[in-house]
């Protein structure tokens, strides 16, 4: 007998039967995302070490912006100087404050039980349900007739970007206390160790990746906040990056140096993002189900 060779069918029918299989489209299409979304942030870096003024023709690689230029660099003019150490204090003061206050958070109502405990676990989320504009506005309102002794600048800001950021580090804790149980306490507990031993001993190490993913996402947060650090600020010398890029790019006053300084901003959350992922990854070394995808979706803001 004669074996019977079966035509393969054609690609639109092979997807029809199969859409499972090898997503060319969607592989395309995130290509293109990809490009669309990268290209122009590569085009800004690169102008970023232009040697000239222009923003059309580049004229060679240089360090100009950054801190050669005596008058117009980062590193010598004034406003974007100040920018620079702004942003790097806001970070520091809010993942500082707000780190430790969202753990107390997490803890308290992870151990207290009742109607209250469930309100305010629906309060610590109203950061991602209310827009900050309507926030930032609040807060604006709150230092300028409520508590007037408060004046607007570093602190308002600190204030603001703590109260906005709180919600994160109390959620990531509570989603690894979830995942913990009762049983380390337990154990400690029959062992003869009191609550405070037991929270500085056995809790604190075993939340230590939630806490670390807390505070690399506050600090890359406050990097690029925009809304809460414009309507807080009073004046050139409080005031961050991502002000200082908008209101200069708006103005029409761009150039090179406003480059430079959003390389900078870009770096800055880089490198944070970097850390984030191998710090995590090694305090969670030997746990089971540790991977990269674990440690990016915590990063990002959920606990892996």
């Amino acid at each position: 007998m004669t074996a019977v060779t079966e035509k393969a069918p054609p690609a639109s029918r092979r997807w029809r039967r199969n859409p499972w299989g090898h997503p060319w489209f969607l592989e395309g299409f995130t290509w293109l995302y990809l490009i669309w979304s990268l290209v122009p942030i590569a085009i800004a870096v690169l102008f970023s070490f232009n040697k000239g003024k222009s923003q059309a023709t580049y004229q060679g690689v240089s360090w100009h912006w950054y801190f050669r230029d005596p008058n117009n660099s980062v590193l010598h003019n004034p406003q974007l100087h100040a920018a620079v150490i702004q942003t790097v204090r806001l970070s520091v003061l809010t993942t500082v404050i707000a780190v430790p206050l969202g753990l107390a958070f997490a803890l308290g109502i992870n151990r207290w039980r009742g109607k209250v405990p469930a309100t305010f676990n629906f309060v610590m989320i109203l950061s991602f349900v209310i827009p900050e504009l309507i926030f930032g506005v609040a807060m604006f309102f709150v230092f300028t007739v409520l508590f007037t002794s408060v004046h607007l600048g570093t602190w308002a800001e600190v204030l603001g970007l703590v109260t906005w950021n709180v919600s994160w580090p109390a959620i990531i804790v509570q989603g690894r206390l979830a995942g913990l149980g009762r049983q380390y306490e337990e154990a400690a507990a029959d062992l003869g160790a009191n609550r405070l031993a037991t929270l500085r001993r056995v809790m604190l190490p075993l939340l230590a990746p939630a806490i670390f993913a807390s505070a690399v996402l506050v600090f890359s947060g406050v990097i690029d906040d925009f809304v809460i650090v414009d309507l807080l600020s009073s004046s050139a010398s409080n005031t961050p990056m991502s002000v200082i890029i908008y209101s200069t790019q708006h103005g029409g006053n761009g150039g090179p140096a406003l480059n430079a300084l959003g390389t900078i901003m870009l770096a800055m959350s880089f490198v944070i993002a970097i850390i984030g992922f191998a710090g995590y990854r090694f305090l969670t070394r030997g746990e089971r189900g540790s991977s990269r995808i674990d440690a990016l979706t915590t990063i990002a803001g959920g606990e892996g």
